[in-house]
């Protein structure tokens, strides 16, 4: 979540108008994340988020998003929920922007995750892609193998800013993922940006899960490699063998992995690893003037490609092979 649109008060006021959620109490941005305008609104009715979609969101992907979190959520999947207005409609526009008002969750983010966090991810995980069974809408992961080499090549002059051979590593490791990248493997929708920004916890258990605006279809096993590069490295960017062993092993007793995603899985944890250390790497060097966003650094994932490129099997991540 950000800040990149600023929305006029009374353009905002013109377009609760036409839903019935009662005055405007209060309008506040939300700083964290990176790729949409998101506020927290306030109303008579209750406590909502606004989000305006904007850079690599395509309008024509939102149904999609929108219905998916419908659909998840009615298999007991708990998530965000488009409120519709007046004339039944999810999707509106405010400020230019494509926008949307969707409930408000309680819980909050673990930003230092532990074992027992990473544990009831890996069952949260699991159980969206059970959940996302039958849904009946497509969407190709438009962040997948074959779009990192475009992300990278209009900017790979610029990466000496970034860290010194970045471009070497990069273009090698690009190489090395479009020539042996799997294709067949178990697949349908998954999250693909299961950050703990993008998780709530009350206590130790699960809230709910939010930012579903990468959504797409794609191989399970790659959404649990985000996850493994997302919550099982500490503060020194340093693999955590406790928080993986109990990320996979609790995905597992759920939605046991074949043969073929064991066989493929650092291969995957490398792909996800470099797509996160490229989009990362754009958003540093293109944030635009006067956005309210703080891009993330890029080179944490830099360390976690390093390390995965050590890394040959399952038991290079603490799993008993």
């Amino acid at each position: 979540m950000a800040v990149y649109t600023q929305v006029d008060d009374a353009e905002l006021i013109a377009f609760l108008a036409t839903y019935d959620l009662g005055d405007l109490l209060s309008c506040k941005g939300i700083a964290e994340g990176v790729e949409n305008s998101n506020y927290f609104l306030h109303t008579s009715a209750g406590s909502f988020i606004l989000t305006l979609y904007e850079k690599r969101v395509a309008e024509s992907d939102l149904p999609f998003f929108l219905g998916l979190m419908e659909h998840l959520a009615a298999q007991g999947v708990t998530c965000p929920q488009p409120v519709r207005n007046r004339q039944g409609a999810a999707l509106g526009r405010l400020a230019g922007r494509p926008a949307v008002i969707v409930t408000f969750l309680d819980g909050y983010s673990v930003h230092h995750p532990e074992p027992l966090h990473c544990a009831a991810l890996g069952e949260a995980l699991a159980r969206l892609h059970l959940a996302g069974a039958g849904f009946p809408l497509h969407r190709a992961n438009a962040l997948s193998v074959g779009a990192w080499r475009p992300l990278f090549a209009p900017a790979a002059d610029r990466a000496g800013e970034v860290a010194a051979g970045l471009r070497e590593i990069v273009e090698a490791q690009l190489d090395e993922l479009e020539a042996d990248w799997p294709r067949d493997l178990p697949g349908g929708v998954i999250h693909a940006d299961l950050f703990p920004d993008n998780v709530f916890f009350l206590g130790e258990r699960i809230s709910g899960l939010i930012d579903f605006y990468f959504a797409c279809v794609d191989a399970f096993a790659y959404d649990l490699a985000i996850c493994l590069n997302a919550w099982c490295f500490d503060e020194q960017h340093n693999y955590a063998p406790q928080k993986g062993v109990a990320l996979l092993d609790a995905y597992q007793r759920l939605r046991p992995l074949t043969r073929a995603e064991v066989d493929a899985f650092p291969l995957l944890a490398r792909g996800a690893a470099t797509r996160f250390l490229l989009t990362r790497y754009v958003d540093w060097l293109n944030v635009p003037e006067g956005a309210l966003v703080r891009p993330k650094d890029p080179r944490e994932y830099l360390a976690r490609l390093r390390f995965h490129r050590t890394v040959s099997d399952l038991a290079g991540y603490g799993l008993a092979l």
